[in-house]
């Protein structure tokens, strides 16, 4: 494609109006920089808008590298510890945007997420960030000499730019607008990229295996969650929730960014209650059905689904043998099973892999392509279920915007 004469000229140009592009933008603007905020949507900050029930859990009061999946897990702590939650609760608190923790940490707005893209667009306002919407990018090219390292053509015509900001985010939740531009620019200018797969997103199961799950949908309880093994496995103590389909809730979508296809899931449906004493006790004192009795202590939907599985489980607790009992408890403190796949990016709350760390500046952002920077989710940074994706693009983006004004 040709591009035409005549162009605007911007110190940066910023690439998908997002959170961490949003926040860029107002950060470089404020510090000098004639910023160009551009995004292919009509609509800015459609993730925002829809996270946290639409109230954004927008950060979490406890972050660290320990929370982010990557192939470079340490390649987030100097963006992390150079903004912090702290700093970024401090700007809500400085627009009087009230602001609640929910659970573990979790921060949403008290009243709408709309409150906080309020705020990251008053922040453009008061750094004169230009901003075209919708205008997508069909070709971005590096200069070969003088100041404007590349020349941008959009859909309102042809943009040079001393530095350029991909801000695009990753694959996840395609009806807003998600895309594998990023990814595709980084290839272009020849850095690598880690394979991308659905993240924070429902495990699903083949029909046969799931038929007898399958009418538990709607069903939700505490659980400890684990997949892997020895010192590749990870585990979470949150809800998980049986669907049609599978299973999802919070303790699944944060297992999923760490499940394999073909490996098996291992959950504890009564982490809170040794199981195997109770039914024990139960057995001393009680004449009722054993699913009634194991009803005391997991959902009695739930309850009557397990034990309907094997004859040996469908008697008075009294009349139920010890090994039965035994079995009964083993099976719901090690439910063992493989899921076939996820939802995918349709219901995945995240991307996780991106544009490979190896090949960006953890201070800075910067990529090995001299003027091109990458911040946010198309980033090989993926964070837990809670706040940590959001810190993860304010972090990234205040290091780049401080770097674009040095």
């Amino acid at each position: 494609m040709s591009i035409p004469a005549n162009p605007s000229s911007f110190d940066v140009v910023i690439i998908g109006a997002g959170a961490a592009g949003l926040f860029c933008a107002g950060i470089a603007g404020q510090r000098g920089q004639r910023v160009l905020l551009l995004d292919h949507s009509a609509k800015v900050a459609e993730k925002i808008r829809i996270s946290g029930g639409g109230r954004a859990n927008f950060t979490n009061l406890d972050v660290g590298p320990r929370n982010f999946l990557s192939d470079n897990p340490n390649f987030c702590r100097g963006a992390l510890s150079r903004f912090t939650p702290r700093q970024f609760i401090a700007l809500l608190q400085r627009d009087s945007i009230g602001f609640h923790e929910k659970h573990r940490g979790q921060l949403f707005c008290d009243r709408s997420a709309e409150d906080l893209i309020d705020l990251l667009l008053r922040e453009c306002a008061a750094g004169g960030v230009v901003r075209w919407q919708p205008c997508a990018v069909r070709e971005i090219r590096a200069s070969a000499d003088g100041p404007a390292r590349y020349a941008l053509a959009t859909d309102r015509g042809e943009v040079q730019a001393r530095s350029v900001v991909i801000a695009t985010g990753g694959l996840s939740i395609p009806k807003i607008g998600a895309s594998d531009f990023g990814y595709r620019i980084a290839r272009q200018f020849g850095l690598r990229t880690v394979e991308q797969r659905p993240a924070l997103v429902p495990l699903t199961f083949d029909e046969r295996h799931w038929e007898a799950f399958a009418p538990l949908a709607g069903v939700s309880l505490p659980v400890d969650i684990a997949t892997g093994e020895k010192k590749a496995r990870t585990s979470f103590s949150e809800d998980l929730l049986f669907t049609h389909r599978g299973l999802s809730g919070p303790a699944v979508l944060q297992i999923s960014s760490y499940w394999k296809t073909g490996t098996p899931i291992s959950v504890d449906l009564s982490p809170q209650t040794a199981l195997q004493p109770a039914l024990q006790d139960a057995k001393a004192t009680s004449r009722r059905l054993l699913g009634n009795v194991l009803g005391e202590h997991l959902p009695a939907r739930l309850a009557t689904a397990w034990t309907a599985g094997d004859a040996a489980w469908q008697r008075p607790a009294n009349e139920t043998a010890d090994k039965a009992l035994a079995a009964l408890a083993a099976s719901l403190h090690d439910w063992r099973s493989v899921p076939t796949g996820t939802e995918g990016y349709r219901k995945a709350e995240v991307t996780a892999g991106g544009v490979d760390t190896r090949d960006l500046s953890s201070q800075t952002m910067e990529s090995r392509q001299a003027g091109l920077y990458f911040i946010g989710e198309v980033v090989d940074v993926t964070g837990w279920l809670g706040g940590y994706n959001f810190q993860w693009a304010w972090s990234s983006a205040y290091s780049c915007a401080q770097a674009l004004a040095a």
